[in-house]
């Protein structure tokens, strides 16, 4: 659905989708053509940077490890990569998808992120979710975040956003927008009248570090485990540019990402600003892991 008009778009804005769809375990093939379609549907409706739910080529709910691992792909010259490469090119536009890498023998839950001028780089994740830790290996690359024509964008996988320094390091590398491939679950004591967990976290962190973050979900029931929906775009002061999406079925959202805005936006007020006010001389801004500070 359309939430946005792209005729107010500013000069420094660009239109994110985040494509909320079903991917069916087993069924690599199909799940990235259906993924196609919706990639090619949201660029038709102006998108310059399409993000895919977690996974989104193999499902998610494994039998084993064995499972997993005949349905990952290796990155970034593995078919399902090279599909989302060519598309990217012939498309004009930008593509974060999950994905399960092979990497030898190793598996990694990851997200792939192309553009018009092919591959520009891989996240592997941090945080692995319950019997995640059966299939895949911990993530090993860090928070990296790319240097595009749209902006300087970081990504993360799901439970990643639970930890506060996932963002906080992408911020502190001058990341404009994190790009949130996701299969959320329903959170023990959820109440039903409430939101999802993840979307509170998100707007929390998307207002603490002054930073969009684009989250696309899945939806469905995988092998008992159901999913919530709900995917969305925040920006950089935190609120909602569109969604939470609906808990049950596929739908695209789009929002405008206004960089210009979101950078202005740190400052609070003309005593604050989001990132300059942080106690440096009381705690790591990098958070101990030595890598340097691009901007602030």
């Amino acid at each position: 659905m359309l939430q946005y008009d792209p005729a107010e778009q500013s000069p420094g804005g660009f239109v994110v989708a985040c494509v909320q769809m079903e991917p069916r375990v087993g069924a690599a093939r199909d799940n990235v053509a259906r993924a196609i379609a919706r990639i090619e549907t949201a660029a038709s409706n102006g998108a310059s940077l399409i993000v895919l739910p977690e996974l989104a080529n193999s499902g998610y709910v494994f039998a084993d490890r064995d499972e997993a691992f005949a349905l990952a792909d290796s990155l970034p010259d593995g078919e399902t990569a090279q599909a989302f490469d060519a598309l990217a090119r012939r498309l004009n536009i930008h593509i974060v998808t999950g994905i399960a890498e092979r990497a030898g023998e190793r598996l990694y839950n990851s997200a792939l992120f192309t553009g018009p001028n092919g591959h520009i780089g891989v996240y592997r994740k941090l945080h692995l979710w319950d019997n995640e830790k059966r299939f895949f290996e911990p993530g090993d690359l860090g928070v990296p975040v790319f240097d595009t024509p749209l902006g300087r964008i970081a990504v993360a996988i799901c439970y990643d956003a639970w930890f506060p320094e996932t963002f906080r390091l992408a911020a502190m590398q001058g990341a404009d927008l994190v790009c949130v491939p996701t299969n959320w679950v329903p959170m023990p004591a959820q109440p039903d009248d409430r939101p999802g967990m993840a979307t509170t976290l998100t707007m929390a962190a998307a207002h603490s570090n002054g930073i969009a973050i684009a989250c696309a979900d899945r939806v469905g029931i995988e092998r008992g485990q159901p999913f919530i929906g709900q995917s969305l775009i925040v920006g950089g002061d935190g609120w909602p540019l569109a969604g939470p999406a609906s808990t049950d079925r596929e739908e695209i959202l789009y929002g405008v990402i206004d960089i210009h805005r979101t950078r202005s936006g740190r400052t609070l007020n003309s005593h604050n600003h989001v990132l300059r006010d942080r106690r440096a001389d009381v705690y790591d801004p990098m958070l101990g892991t030595g890598w340097p500070t691009s901007r602030s």
